[in-house]
């Protein structure tokens, strides 16, 4: 929906949301981030079952199938409302740094949901000053638009649209 560049924008003091079009043209694009960073939920779950090497297959296996499992598909979307996409987290250099580094530096799963995964992003997120943002769960984009909610209702989200 980010694609569409449409939306409604508030200030954070309660006043009304206001409609606006984004004229970029060039997205960055956030994928990546949690394939190799243990951002998804399976992850833990992987982790809980199966200690270090059950999560380091799941993160294997994520980054191994994401070129056919999401860029095409993400890449696609955003193309046809006329925008490019950038993945930096998918960085040639980037990629490689993350790599170099064990997996217990980029999560520690006996924080909680919002504190052990990414903790890279939320470490620099923090001292960006974003202190709003670091404890904050991913809520994965069909849960954060209301779409599965719409489904589970019996209302194709499709309607809405």
């Amino acid at each position: 929906f980010a694609a569409g560049g449409r939306g409604l924008m508030t200030d954070g003091t309660g006043s009304e949301p206001v409609s606006y079009v984004a004229s970029a043209k060039v997205l960055i694009v956030g994928m990546g981030a949690d394939e190799q960073l243990a951002g998804y939920a399976r992850h833990r779950t992987q982790f809980e079952r199966n200690g270090w090497p059950g999560l380091l297959s799941e993160m294997q296996k994520d980054i191994g199938r994401i070129s056919y499992r999401n860029l095409g598909r993400d890449d696609r979307c955003i193309s046809d409302h006329g925008r490019e996409a950038r993945f930096p987290f998918l960085d040639e250099e980037f990629v490689s740094f993350l790599c170099s580094l064990p997996v217990w530096e980029k999560v520690d799963f006996r924080q909680p949901r919002g504190v052990g995964e990414k903790m890279i992003l939320r470490e620099c997120a923090a001292s960006l000053g974003l202190r709003c943002s670091v404890r904050l769960a991913k809520r994965a984009i069909q849960f954060g638009s209301r779409i599965a909610r719409m489904e589970a209702g019996k209302q194709s989200a499709a309607d809405k649209f």
